[in-house]
Formats: structure tokens, sequence, C-alpha cells
């Protein structure tokens, strides 16, 4: 047997919907979320989890809860799973980004790997504050499965560094969807990647919702 980490994002939030830039900010999940929670819950309750890892926001332990109370598991926080901070460009538009912080958006754009959003973080400060949850991970788990819920950017940016992928691409080479599940096995050739960004658990009339 070997470690199977699984990477599941948040249920919808309003600025899941609308698109507008919500990382420190503390969203709550929408009634939708809230059903697609439970429906990761009922769907994932018989797999034998050793532990959950959650990011410290209302949106992330509120998707979790509902598996946490089903299996009887306590859900560690971990600040290292927050969300990318957007800077001063949290709760704004992508328009009003452009229209006020024109330059920066074109160089976070063009490589987010160095280049913040105004006052935010970078990919690559953002996989080292979240590489050491899943090094601590690995450190207490050789075996068995993990759940880590976290965020879109955060978890994109987690795939992208254990697959080898260059940290300033993350947008553009994996989308993650709400309440979308990813799983990685961890043996001795290094992680392998055996699930992408899996809904089928989502009720079909959420799940083809616009902007999840």
């Amino acid at each position: 047997m070997s470690l199977k980490i699984y990477f599941l994002r948040h249920g919808e939030t309003d600025f899941s919907q609308t698109g507008g830039y919500c990382g420190d900010l503390d969203a709550e999940l929408t009634p939708e979320g809230v059903e697609m929670a439970k429906a990761f819950a009922d769907a994932y309750k018989a797999v034998p989890w050793e532990a959950v890892y959650v990011s410290p926001m209302k949106r992330t332990i509120a998707t979790a809860k509902p598996l946490c109370d089903a299996v009887g598991v306590d859900m560690q926080l971990r600040p290292g799973l927050k969300e990318i901070s957007y800077g001063k460009w949290e709760g704004q538009t992508l328009a009003y980004v452009k229209q006020h912080f024109g330059e920066d958006y074109l160089r976070w754009r063009g490589e987010p790997a160095w280049n913040p959003p105004t006052g935010g973080e970078t990919s690559v400060q953002i996989a080292s504050r979240a590489s050491l949850v899943l090094a601590e991970i690995q450190e207490k788990y050789r075996d068995g499965n993990v759940l880590v819920v976290s965020h879109k950017a955060t978890i994109r940016i987690l795939l992208c560094s254990l697959l080898g992928i260059e940290l300033g691409r993350y947008r553009d080479r994996i989308n993650i969807l709400t309440t979308s599940v990813s799983i990685v096995q961890f043996n001795e050739h290094g992680p392998l990647l055996e699930v992408l960004g899996d809904r089928y658990h989502i009720p079909e009339h959420i799940r083809n919702r616009p902007g999840t």
C-alpha cells in the first residue's frame, strides 16, 4: 500500500460564480456550495481516511465538515493551505484590476511565479508554504488516504510542483473546478497523478452551473 493524497477544492462561493478575486477574503459557501460539500461526503465517506488537512478559511472548513462529521475524523487546519493572497485586488473584478493595476496585472499574467498581484503572493511563495504541509503529511503517513481541502490556485500550484510543471504555467496547464477531486499517489517512483478534477459526485443540476 502507498500514500494517496486527495486534493479537494472548496464548494461554490459567490466569488467563484462572479469571477471576482477572492484569496484572503473569508467567503462563505453558497447554498449550492453546501450541497456540493454534502455530496462529496456521501460519495467518499467509505474511504478509510487517515487524516484531513484543511485551509483555515470558512469556505474550506465548511466543505470539509460534512465528511469529517460522517467519518469521525478531526480536521487539521494549516495556514499553508490558504489561497493565494491577491493583495490590493481582493474583492475586485477583472475589469477593475486591469484599469487600476494594469502593469502589475500584465506582469502577473505573463509570469506569476515571480510577479505577484499588487501586494499579494507569487506562485513560488505559495508553493513554498503549501509544500511544507505536504512534507508533513508524507512524514506522518507513509500509507493510506489523506484528504487536503484547499483552493483553486493553491491546488493547481501544488500539482504543478509535484508533477514537474513550471509554476508560472499553473493557470495554463491545470484547471480545478469547485468541489473537484484530484488524487496523487506517492510510491517509490515519486508522485503519480491518478485523477484530475473529478466532479461526478456532484449532482448534475449543480455540476453544470456556469462559473463553478
